[in-house]
């Protein structure tokens, strides 16, 4: 019996029953697409962090709760999966919404897949190398810490302390010769929170500190609490790097405490460059490194801040650090050279083939980890190292160690 059913008696659509189960899943599955598409579509923007935390329990009880509100609407009959044609609901509402889950589910869905499945590789990527460091079984037993999720920590299965040490060689178009070789150890997502608790990171650190790059990155959310801030110094101190070291806030540490984040970087030598540019020597060749921190970083209610380029050399070798890959058509507009970004954490659970379901972006699942070719801007994504909940699937931590190469024929 429909919720909305009616003592009038009108004409049913009657379906096959294998057929109308296929179409009851489709816009289930349909349904959770597209809530999943608003989630990281909104995620991704500059909203007030209550807003965000809103939006994302609406649309995560909007998923779950949909088989029940389904059936409501249409009643427990698969075989009569229209209801009647009188039913105001059903003759305004209900057929356009399922039209556009069926859509989603049959046809958007699948496509979106293939077409992630099947994209060219990143033409400047040479090499990628993986060696897996299970930190949890190094130290004894699990650090889990005492953060406020730390009980997900602990399900059978999540790898959320096998930390992957990503190392990728790009040969890049415009980097100068002197360059050749250069490595970049890049950081990002931290989350220091006390899940994973502080031994975890600091076998990190170590692992880390044997690279000695010639350049440390750190692209952003170092912390989640401001009483974690105190972690910053003893782990980040525990680096070595030869040449130079920068680094900028994500929306995370925007939001406990931004001056004591970078303040405590500064102390390490790490140059934060917040929206801005700065031109540094390496190897006798000048580069231009520029810190994007929007879209959280605003100036006013509702004026989003770019890094303001003005007086910034176009000849140098351009490098950005942007929290978010969302910033990509900027990079591309601005001319850089190579853009790094983490935020997204890959997806934290990732299903074979299909790969991620849930990615703060506003560009879906597009940019959810590794090297991609935009234009003539080479973009790299790392998973980062941790997050609020602390859940890897088929997702490790990462940390990269990036080697730079030049052009062969130049």
């Amino acid at each position: 019996m429909s919720l909305f059913s009616h003592e009038v008696v009108a004409t049913s659509y009657t379906l096959p029953l294998s057929l109308s189960l296929i179409l009851f899943g489709g816009a289930l599955v349909g349904h959770g697409a597209l809530m999943t598409w608003s989630h990281n579509y909104w995620y991704g923007k500059p909203l007030r962090r209550r807003v965000t935390d809103i939006m994302q329990l609406c649309h995560g009880l909007s998923v779950f709760l949909s088989p029940v509100l389904l059936w409501l609407l249409v009643g427990w009959h698969p075989e009569q999966l229209f209801p009647p044609q009188n039913d105001p609901l059903w003759r305004l509402v209900l057929p356009g919404y399922l039209g556009v889950c069926w859509g989603a589910g049959f046809v958007g869905l699948p496509w979106n897949t293939m077409r992630r499945i099947l994209r060219r590789p990143s033409r400047t990527l040479l090499a990628e190398r993986v060696k897996v460091v299970d930190v949890a079984d190094r130290l004894g037993s699990k650090p889990l810490g005492d953060g406020k999720y730390r009980r997900i920590a602990n399900l059978p299965g999540n790898q959320v302390f096998q930390l992957a040490l990503v190392e990728r060689t790009l040969r890049l178009p415009r980097l100068p010769a002197a360059w050749d070789g250069l490595t970049i150890l890049q950081l990002s997502d931290m989350h220091l929170c006390g899940t994973p608790d502080r031994s975890y990171f600091e076998q990190v650190m170590e692992r880390c500190r044997e690279l000695e790059p010639d350049v440390l990155l750190f692209t952003g959310d170092l912390v989640d609490t401001l009483q974690h801030q105190r972690w910053i110094h003893p782990l980040l101190g525990r680096l070595r790097w030869r040449l130079a070291a920068f680094g900028i806030l994500g929306n995370h540490d925007l939001w406990y405490g931004p001056e004591g984040v970078r303040r405590r970087l500064r102390r390490l030598g790490i140059q934060v460059v917040s929206n801005t540019w700065v031109q540094v020597e390496l190897r006798g060749e000048p580069l231009v490194v520029i810190g994007h921190e929007g879209p959280w970083q605003r100036k006013g209610p509702n004026k989003r801040i770019e890094p303001d380029l003005t007086g910034c050399p176009t000849e140098p070798f351009r490098l950005c650090l942007s929290h978010t890959p969302d910033n990509i058509p900027w990079a591309r507009r601005a001319r850089i050279d190579l853009m790094l970004s983490g935020h997204v954490h890959g997806g934290q659970i990732r299903l074979p083939i299909f790969g991620p379901i849930v990615m703060p972006s506003s560009f879906g699942r597009w940019y959810d980890g590794g090297v991609y070719d935009e234009g003539e801007t080479t973009l790299h994504v790392n998973r980062g190292l941790a997050g609020k909940q602390p859940l890897r699937y088929n997702c490790r931590p990462e940390v990269t160690h990036l080697i730079l190469r030049a052009p062969e024929n130049r």
